[in-house]
């Protein structure tokens, strides 16, 4: 499988000896000592963290980061609460739920991020390093989070860092980077397991959209910048025109067009969406004048993951959500398909 991750990602650790690389695209200056990994410098969007010791008490922030920890064996001591994809209303997605159950652990302190970051909390849980490689930091979190403990922050945009890559930086601050390339080997073999299974998929165009369910007058898509798209792309599946112009001019993973300009999705194959368990959006759209000239919309191409589900959230891949929903959410690409 191709994985295709974002330039610009530098992992440098602070030791003498020989060098090694991990996944595709991403650059992890590494080496042997008798003292082990530390100090780990890791260069992001806002300059470059040093971690000093082997972290202890680990907290992490926004979507999927303690699934890292979590994967290779470390409980957090805190992380974000799941507000969206939750089944059971307890602040934790299931494939989360296995995972500490596996480890026979107890949920760690959940911080709610409805409203931004509650940085009282993360502080409360006293951490050694704060993980936030996906994520959509800004300057100031950033520097209110560094006077908690070192930050490890995106590489180069906002919610913009491949699964690949927030599990090779969020592994490496932990001193686990050998450990992180395993477990990407580890998905790429499962990912390409599944996608076996659905070779009707290849080089399917999937548009990876959002409509406001009340105003069909705008087109929202995911731009190649997000992960949800970019997951896809990577397993050849190749994005839309638009989507592909259009991203190659921003930093934002979310844009839109107007309605009345349909017809230049006109290559899209699979068209992807959220909706509402009554299952009227696939006729509501092909009821609508304009959308409708969408051949994939007009045709019934259409994947609809309903909201707030554990497998919608699963869309959005990440280091043990992946296992957990694969196979169903290929299925539901590939039933779309024909």
């Amino acid at each position: 499988m191709a994985a295709a991750l974002g330039a610009g990602l530098v992992v440098t650790l602070s030791l003498a000896g020989c060098a090694g690389s991990a996944a595709t695209g991403t650059t992890v200056d590494a080496a042997t000592s008798a003292e082990g990994p530390f100090p780990v410098t890791i260069t992001h969007a806002f300059g470059e963290t040093t971690i000093s010791d082997e972290p202890e008490r680990i907290a992490t922030v926004a979507w999927g980061n303690h699934e890292v920890p979590l994967a290779l064996g470390i409980v957090p001591v805190g992380m974000s609460k799941a507000t969206w994809g939750d089944d059971d209303g307890d602040g934790v997605l299931p494939w989360v739920e296995d995972e500490l159950d596996a480890l026979g652990a107890e949920t760690p302190v959940l911080f709610d991020e409805t409203d931004g970051i509650d940085f009282e909390a993360v502080a409360d849980t006293q951490p050694d390093v704060i993980l936030a490689a996906y994520s959509g930091l800004t300057q100031e979190d950033y520097d209110t989070l560094s006077k908690i403990a070192p930050v490890v922050a995106y590489p180069e945009v906002a919610w913009g860092t491949s699964y690949e890559e927030m599990i090779e930086l969020n592994s490496t601050a932990l001193g686990r980077a050998e450990e992180g390339i395993a477990l990407i080997d580890d998905l790429h073999a499962r990912v390409d397991e599944a996608l076996a299974a659905h070779s009707d998929l290849a080089e399917a165009q999937v548009l990876f959209s959002y409509l406001d369910p009340a105003d069909f007058s705008q087109i929202g898509f995911y731009t190649a910048l997000d992960t949800r798209p970019g997951f896809l792309a990577s397993l050849g599946m190749p994005l839309p025109t638009t989507v592909e112009e259009m991203s190659a001019d921003t930093e934002e993973f979310f844009l839109s067009v107007s309605a009345e300009e349909a017809d230049r999705f006109d290559d899209v194959d699979i068209f992807v969406t959220y909706g509402d368990a009554d299952g009227e959006l696939v006729s509501q759209l092909q009821a609508d004048p304009l959308l409708s000239q969408i051949p994939a919309i007009a045709n019934g191409n259409i994947a609809v993951l309903e909201n707030s589900t554990p497998l919608a959230a699963s869309a959005n891949p990440s280091p043990l959500s992946i296992g957990w929903g694969i196979d169903e959410y290929f299925t539901l690409l590939s039933d779309a398909l024909n």
